[in-house]
């Protein structure tokens, strides 16, 4: 599936199913959790920096897992690469 960016940040401007604030880090070994605004648009999980309205990035949250590390831990694992993104959070709001 393809998408060019101009349609991706309208996509990104819709209201949210669902939205918090939460520590994310990357795939590599050592990185640092770093704190973005996710936001849940149809099958798409926007990633946002705390002060910025254009997303850094977004996932297609299709053939993915999604596994409760702890109680207020998760991570999502994309199957075509096998890399994990960890999420901490407390609260989703809609």
């Amino acid at each position: 599936m393809r998408y060019n960016e101009k349609e991706l940040q309208a996509l990104s401007r819709q209201p949210a199913e669902l939205a918090a604030e939460l520590g994310m880090r990357g795939p590599k070994k050592g990185s640092v959790v770093k704190r973005r605004l996710v936001k849940l648009v149809v099958n798409f999980l926007f990633y946002f920096r705390t002060d910025e309205a254009e997303p850094v990035g977004a996932l297609l949250l299709e053939r993915c897992r999604v596994a409760r590390e702890e109680p207020s831990n998760f991570s999502i694992t994309m199957s075509s690469c096998g890399e994990a993104l960890s999420f901490t959070g407390r609260r989703f709001r809609r």
